[in-house]
């Protein structure tokens, strides 16, 4: 059906006359006449009752034309909308991340964004590291937090991450401000599952150290390895996206032969995918908070930087140590 039709049946039926239509929209009288009867014969019925030079709509018509008010509005609606997409204005965005990562990193971000932009609705999924790269190839997310290397993506650079290690201020490696991964060879350890990313890099670190790892426990939850090893139970080994409480523990950095245990967190999006304009403005914007403020920053000071995604090529080296 042609709107221009529609919206020309409108204008007569609001003029009260084709003359005084013609003038609104600009257009002759004869071209309106030749839209109005084009439309009445594809409707199949009509519009409005000729009475000399004026016009009238029929019992059809005044029907018709509500719904047609209403079509025109939806339509109008419609461009609105397109536009405020293509301006950046308003969307959806499904954004990826561990509960961790949602927790300290985009919790602390999303109350200024969202009063920035009310009209970008943010959609978390919470899921594991290791399968949240699967979950952007397929099309689930738009964008994802991750430490995981994927050549497949683009990647912008948030923050190092590190691999840590907390115990109990009683023991005899609490006071070391970095932890080689050699010295844990006969200590418990209370691990994460592998369904966390940040578990292949210590299981990485052990195989070249030649090391078995005594593994107590294997948990989903970072918090509940931190309590038990508070106690004094063993190790817990978390990410530094993992908030340390303070209190009866103390924590530091994995390295091995000196080099820092982690990688950095990435703000990661599939690059055959169509990103919206809104999309590229949050990486923007979440990339510029990170770069004042994050967590686990306190290790930087303590152990050096993870190499960077190449993608990051001519970023700053170091987070500001000004924030």
């Amino acid at each position: 059906m042609n709107l221009r039709a529609l919206r020309t049946f409108v204008a007569i039926a609001d003029a009260g006359g084709i003359h005084r239509a013609a003038s609104r929209v600009n257009l002759s009288q004869p071209a309106l006449s030749r839209q109005i009867r084009a439309l009445e014969t594809e409707l199949g019925v009509p519009l409005f009752d000729r009475i000399g030079r004026r016009v009238q709509l029929t019992s059809e018509g005044e029907d018709l034309l509500r719904r047609s008010r209403h079509l025109l509005g939806e339509v109008d609606s419609l461009v609105e909308r397109a536009g405020a997409l293509k301006r950046g204005e308003t969307g959806i965005l499904r954004i990826g991340a561990t509960p961790q990562v949602i927790e300290n990193t985009l919790a602390p971000f999303l109350g200024r964004y969202q009063r920035r932009h009310p009209g970008i609705e943010v959609q978390l999924i919470e899921d594991g590291g290791a399968r949240l790269p699967s979950r952007l190839a397929n099309g689930d997310i738009q964008l994802v937090l991750t430490v995981v290397i994927d050549e497949r993506f683009r990647q912008r650079p948030l923050y190092p991450g590190y691999g840590v290690a907390v115990l109990s201020k009683k023991h005899r490696l609490s006071r070391r401000r970095t932890i080689e991964v050699e010295e844990l060879a006969d200590e418990p350890l209370l691990l994460l599952h592998r369904t966390f990313a940040s578990r292949e890099w210590l299981d990485t670190a052990c195989n070249v150290a030649h090391i078995r790892p005594r593994v107590l426990l294997e948990s989903g939850a970072p918090h509940t390895i931190i309590a038990l090893a508070e106690t004094g139970y063993g190790i817990a080994i978390i990410p530094s996206t993992v908030t340390v409480p303070r209190g009866n523990v103390s924590a530091a950095p994995l390295t091995q032969r000196g080099a820092p245990i982690g990688r950095w967190l990435t703000v990661a999006w599939d690059a055959h995918r169509f990103l919206a304009p809104y999309a590229e403005q949050f990486v923007e914007e979440l990339v510029t908070h990170c770069q004042r403020v994050y967590p686990g920053r306190e290790f930087t000071k303590r152990a050096p930087l993870p190499p960077q995604p190449r993608e990051a090529a001519g970023a700053s080296a170091r987070p500001s140590e000004s924030c």
